[in-house]
């Protein structure tokens, strides 16, 4: 396979010349839908037994309410892409906000399962645009130098939403003393935890009027006057003016991106940049962590823990996973992407099948539900290694790679493609859980993320290329 990066030939613009303060502040606006993208998705960890008792759900059911969201995650995710190419990414964003809103009130006040789904799928659309859009905007905003560093904080704020979603599920349930029981205004605690979101969501759509649309995409768009002032206002007068011309020499194309551009003229196959996407995408969904971040609560209930244990564990992880999103962002810029990527997935190897270990000497009460001993501790101790190791790598670092792994011309339609792929394996994996677990078991279930795991090892030493210190304009596909 090719490389994916080419040297750059490019002079590295003076850094003291970065407007940093305001690039780092609109990098944090961007990053509030990342904030959304994580409470959205784990707000639904701690209202499982609500939506059981509500809608009389059974495991299928269940496993659908759950992982509904995750089909607008995959539609927003693919049209986000393409519809930013012609309308802006920061435009997107602004959709993604009203979204959230809509969502956030509609999954609360929801009286029936079909009526949830709606609201769910709606949250989905908002998510998945976010999730590819806010990459890539901080990408096109952001010098080389510390491009992964700010990317990185995508995920931070995803992490953060997810800790949030878990405290403020723990602390809502504790509140009214069970999910399932009323707490303000008669409502049972489990809506609260949904309306909570409302918060950030309208936070989110205000602070969008303040940031500017991306230099690239209005380059793009033939809108040179408009470009050339915000890379003035971000990067200083000359080296906005070398990045006008930088970014005119890479759009080779006179053409208006469109998906065709993602197979090769020559060849006619499929840009091999693409499969690189795809496949990093794939692989962060095939190791389970989102089974740990929407099934936590339930997890740790099947081993033998009560819902409010269950729950403080999930907060415990959250903070974890915040910590290792730190570090990860303190060094990709130092140690590069694919080190980070390849021990991440060596660490999450070893702790999966730790976890297994734990699962299959366990024992069984009459009910079914697994007694693990002591094996506790280590299942414990293993699970959050498992968290610490997915998100000081293949968490934020697969978000950087796709926001700047992509030459100009197709990182919309390369986050499109990515993002639909990376949703529906989401989609995939958190449906069929509480099907695998009524079947073949917690180790079973483990066991395969496992195996997941240790494939990813192979993928990123075999297919994935260094993209660190890169200028966008140099990335080859």
């Amino acid at each position: 396979m090719e490389n994916v990066v080419q040297g750059s030939a490019t002079t590295p613009a003076n850094d003291a010349t970065h407007n940093t303060g305001f690039i780092v502040f609109i990098s944090i606006v961007a990053t509030i839908g990342g904030f959304l993208f994580g409470f959205d998705s784990g707000v639904i960890n701690g209202t499982v037994d609500g939506l059981q008792a509500a809608f009389n759900s059974e495991s299928v059911g269940t496993g659908f309410n759950v992982s509904s969201m995750l089909l607008g995650c995959a539609v927003g995710a693919f049209f986000a892409g393409r519809l930013a190419d012609y309308y802006g990414r920061r435009a997107l964003l602004m959709i993604a906000a009203v979204l959230f809103i809509i969502s956030a009130w509609g999954s609360g006040i929801a009286e029936s399962s079909g009526e949830f789904v709606i609201y769910r799928i709606l949250g989905g659309l908002a998510v998945g645009a976010a999730s590819v859009m806010a990459p890539a905007y901080i990408a096109e905003v952001s010098p080389a130098k510390y491009r992964g560093m700010l990317t990185s904080i995508q995920q931070i704020a995803i992490i953060s939403g997810l800790f949030c979603a878990f405290l403020s599920n723990y602390l809502l349930a504790g509140s009214a003393e069970g999910s399932t029981n009323p707490l303000w205004l008669n409502y049972e605690a489990w809506r609260w935890m949904f309306w909570i979101e409302l918060i950030p969501a309208f936070l989110f759509f205000a602070m969008l009027f303040f940031i500017p649309e991306s230099p690239r995409f209005l380059m793009v768009k033939n809108k040179g006057e408009k470009a050339r002032n915000v890379l003035v206002r971000l990067y200083g007068h000359s080296v906005g003016e070398q990045k006008i011309g930088e970014i005119k020499s890479s759009l080779a194309e006179d053409h208006q991106p469109r998906f065709s551009d993602l197979i090769e003229k020559t060849s006619g196959k499929i840009r091999p940049i693409v499969w690189v996407g795809v496949g990093l995408a794939t692989f962060q969904q095939l190791v389970g962590i989102n089974v740990v971040f929407y099934y936590g609560a339930v997890l740790w209930q099947a081993v033998g823990f009560s819902e409010s244990d269950a729950l403080l564990i999930n907060v415990i992880s959250g903070a974890i996973s915040i910590g290792a999103c730190v570090l990860a962002l303190l060094i990709i810029d130092k140690v590069g992407r694919k080190p980070l990527l390849k021990w991440g997935s060596v660490g999450m190897t070893v702790a999966l099948v730790m976890l297994v270990v734990a699962f299959v000497n366990a024992d069984q009460d009459p009910s079914g539900r697994l007694i693990l001993g002591d094996w506790g501790p280590v299942a414990l101790i293993c699970a959050n290694f498992y968290v610490f190791f997915f998100n000081m790598s293949w968490g934020p670092v697969m978000w950087v790679m796709l926001g700047e792994m992509f030459p100009n011309q197709i990182r919309g339609s390369g986050l499109a493609v990515s993002g639909l792929v990376q949703w529906i394996t989401n989609f995939a994996i958190t449906w069929t859980f509480p099907m695998m677990l009524a079947s073949i078991g917690l180790a079973g279930a483990y066991g395969f993320y496992a195996l997941c795991a240790f494939l990813s090892i192979v993928f990123v030493s075999k297919l994935i290329y260094e993209t660190k210190g890169r200028e966008l304009e140099d990335m080859q596909g």
